[in-house]
């Protein structure tokens, strides 16, 4: 049994704060009390702030072996599949020098907090292997979000379209695509209809840059978002660029928005309009995106996000809202872990409070050294090591 005395938690969906003690068994917390316990190891808390740790709700994972590698070049010069720059270095750069460096990101994660990521996994089957095996030991948690070679074929037959996808996802979460510049319609409908008969995530990276809304207006006179949503994807990377009808057509769907906006940044493609998203009634979440652009630290996506917006809009953002989009909003992703209420999974941050608004105290203050605990699954993670 582990108790955290003391704290400043922030507790439910909402991140109420609440000055309480968290009673942990196993990987679950079993209670939430003022009660004192004279037994079980425990944690003072005194001065710190209790949150859930971080999920990374977009992350390509495999590139952190080319950090900063081709900065100036386009968006499709760099990651357009199946020729980008990072493409071709994946075909052509060791397997051990990737799984090197992405045991480096999973521990620069858990050093900032981030105890679950979402990967789009590029390299079919055996890029997930990849990966997978790489992080088998350290205390993270992935949905892996897979793809095929053969989606890029807009000549592929249908039965051999649904056999691989088929096939792919029994071995992965779900299928995270390009985008509708590289993936035929009909290629686009086989995968999401085996996503949805199999329950898995279907995702797809949408309005990232004007110039992909255009061509997608000009050559189907739909935008990406329209498409997307058609199609029935489940889950919106990026949507950077959304038309004002777009927007509409978000309004009061139920799917998630992955916003990058740090990554938007670095590559010049825009900033996503949060404050008009946030009245959409749909489920907003934070990602770094490729590790080769961005360090994969979500104290820093918050920082960016919560600022970079209010500058932009000229308006106020609640920065609890954007903890949410970095906590609490990833629970229909990963069901009973992202939140501290009685009978979730313990994923857990004990952080040092620097100030007196403790959203802000975590958003604005907070550095890797003030992290005093990360907890997953209810045990403490040696961040030492």
């Amino acid at each position: 049994m582990l108790i955290i005395e003391n704290g400043l938690v922030l507790l439910g969906k909402e991140l109420k704060p609440v000055r309480t003690n968290l009673v942990i068994e196993d990987d679950k917390i079993i209670e939430i009390t003022n009660n004192k316990f004279n037994h079980g190891k425990k944690i003072d808390a005194t001065g710190c702030i209790v949150l859930p740790s971080f999920t990374n709700s977009h992350i390509h994972i495999a590139d952190s072996f080319a950090k900063d590698i081709a900065d100036g070049k386009s968006l499709d010069e760099i990651v357009k599949p199946p020729n980008g720059i990072k493409h071709r270095l994946l075909e052509k750069t060791p397997k051990e020098k990737i799984v090197e460096s992405v045991k480096r990101s999973v521990k620069e994660m858990l050093m900032t907090g981030t105890t679950r990521f979402i990967d789009f996994r590029e390299g079919g089957i055996e890029g997930i292997k990849l990966v997978r095996d790489a992080i088998k030991d350290l205390p993270i948690e992935c949905k892996f979000l897979g793809r095929d070679p053969i989606f890029y074929n807009p000549n592929a037959k249908r039965n051999e379209v649904r056999k691989k996808t088929k096939n792919l996802l029994s071995y992965c979460d779900g299928v995270g695509l390009s985008g509708f510049g590289e993936i035929d319609d009909n290629i686009a409908k086989i995968v999401v209809s085996q996503c949805k008969k199999n329950k898995k995530i279907a995702a797809i990276h949408v309005a990232e840059d004007v110039k992909t809304q255009k061509i997608s207006l000009k050559n189907t006179g739909k935008t990406e978002v329209q498409r997307a949503l058609e199609t029935g994807f489940d889950m919106l990377i990026h949507v950077t660029n959304p038309t004002s009808a777009d927007i509409e057509l978000l309004k009061n769907s139920d799917v998630s928005v992955v916003l990058c906006p740090r990554s938007n940044g670095i590559l010049g493609t825009g900033i996503p309009p949060i404050s008009n998203l946030l009245h959409l009634n749909i489920n907003l979440l934070l990602g770094s995106d490729n590790v080769m652009f961005n360090a994969p630290n979500m104290i820093r996506e918050m920082e960016y996000t919560l600022k970079v917006s209010r500058g932009f809009s000229r308006k106020y953002l609640d920065p609890k809202i954007v903890i949410k989009m970095a906590t609490t909003n990833s629970l229909p992703i990963f069901g009973d872990v992202g939140c501290i209420e009685e009978g979730y999974r313990a994923d857990i941050l004990i952080v040092k409070k620097l100030s007196s608004n403790p959203w802000l105290s975590i958003i604005n203050r907070l550095e890797p050294h003030d992290i005093h605990y990360v907890i997953k699954d209810g045990k403490i993670v040696n961040l030492a090591n």
